[in-house]
């Protein structure tokens, strides 16, 4: 089950922020307006446990309304999908700098053979989206005496 997504660009970036004189850094500066909308896609990070009963996927959802969130399940995949939506503008404010992504997210994690699909239920509370993702009942396999002829 692959649980975790690597961004090999992440890494760079710190060590861009740390190493470089601020004067560098502000000529790399991040794109503006609808430009830096269609280049930036934000997806919310998760962590996925496992317990003797049931595998969980926390996912941190700030911002993120109820409605706005969809939860699948479709050939073996689990699919987090939704949108944080831009707030109504405020004519009297300006902003200086913004790093909250706003559009369009979508995560999704391979489940195990023994999830039981139909059994799968979602919560959310203070921006955060739990899946809860029950294991089938597995019967321990009972010893068959076989007569011999």
């Amino acid at each position: 089950m692959s649980l975790m997504r690597w961004d090999p660009f992440r890494e760079g970036e710190d060590l861009f922020r740390r190493g470089w004189p601020s004067e560098f850094r502000r000529l790399a500066r991040p794109l503006e307006g609808e430009v830096a909308a269609a280049a930036a896609q934000w997806a919310p990070s998760a962590d996925v446990s496992e317990t003797d009963k049931e595998f969980v996927v926390h996912a941190e959802l700030p911002g993120v309304a109820k409605e706005d969130i969809k939860v699948a399940v479709e050939q073996g995949m689990l699919t987090i999908s939704g949108e944080r939506r831009v707030e109504k503008e405020d004519k009297g404010r300006k902003f200086h700098r913004v790093e909250t992504f706003r559009g369009s997210f979508s995560r999704s994690f391979g489940l195990p053979d023994s999830v039981d699909v139909g059994a799968i239920f979602a919560d959310t509370k203070d921006g955060v989206l739990n899946v809860h993702l029950p294991k089938k009942s597995l019967e321990k396999p009972r010893p068959v005496e076989i007569k011999v002829q």
